[in-house]
């Protein structure tokens, strides 16, 4: 399984950009998303950008990784990393909603 580490471009040299994220920096093959300029958020899977994201969708996802971490650390109240879906009612997506009804 491969996982997506948001990360955030410090610098950008052509099709390659030295980034951040999670505690570490690392240099990323930008080919699949074009040249960005610094600041710009990147979902990276195995030292290449595969989708530029937003920082709240960056926030989402390393809220996950941090649940994630803290279910393999024996952690089962994980209702604080997924603020976006506390205090509502689960929805199926739009797309399934009419063939479950």
């Amino acid at each position: 399984m491969c996982i997506g580490i948001p990360m955030r471009i410090i610098e950008c040299n052509g099709l390659m950009a030295r980034c951040a994220g999670r505690g570490s920096e690392r240099w990323l093959d930008l080919a699949l998303v074009g040249a960005q300029p610094p600041g710009t958020w990147l979902l990276a899977f195995i030292d290449a950008a595969r989708e530029v994201i937003d920082a709240a969708g960056a926030a989402r996802i390393n809220d996950a990784l941090d649940a994630l971490e803290a279910a393999l650390d024996g952690e089962t109240d994980l209702s604080a990393y997924f603020a976006d879906l506390a205090d509502r009612t689960p929805q199926l997506p739009e797309h399934l909603r009419g063939a479950h009804t």
